[in-house]
């Protein structure tokens, strides 16, 4: 599989939205979405073989501060380096710009992709408790600090 990360634009919106409604008990709409892309403080990225959108992820910047809205990769793809794809290209503009800390919420039972996480240096932070519904669980904060 040849894949390249690149920034989100409007014309991947369909499949992103797509891909949301997939990955999340509570996904974002496509205007949510469309609105968060338009966001001059956010960054949003996607993965891309051939021709077709297979991962994506969406951080916002305030200040010097990095919060990850959503990691997400196409089920048939996980397992294959998209995600890890993803989070490094966040990582590394986390470092270029400065950023003190970049954090995210994730489920506490999503070993993958907390194990994840915690392959590019985030810590867990905190809990929320009873945080996600559909089903109901906590969330663990993870944070990585430059």
């Amino acid at each position: 599989m040849t894949m390249r990360i690149e920034p989100m634009t409007a014309a991947a919106l369909d499949a992103v939205a797509a891909l949301e409604a997939a990955c999340f008990a509570h996904p974002w709409s496509r205007q949510s979405l469309a609105d968060a892309l338009d966001n001059e403080n956010a960054l949003f990225l996607v993965a891309v073989a051939d021709g077709a959108v297979i991962g994506y992820a969406g951080m916002e910047v305030i200040l010097d501060e990095g919060y990850i809205f959503n990691v997400a990769v196409d089920a048939r793809f996980r397992r294959r380096g998209v995600g890890s794809a993803l989070l490094r290209e966040i990582v590394t503009y986390g470092k270029k710009n400065n950023l003190s800390f970049i954090t995210l919420e994730v489920r506490a039972g999503n070993t993958p992709a907390i194990a994840l996480y915690g392959q590019f240096g985030f810590l867990k932070a905190g809990e929320r408790k009873r945080y996600y519904s559909n089903p109901t669980e906590d969330a663990l904060l993870m944070t990585k600090f430059f």
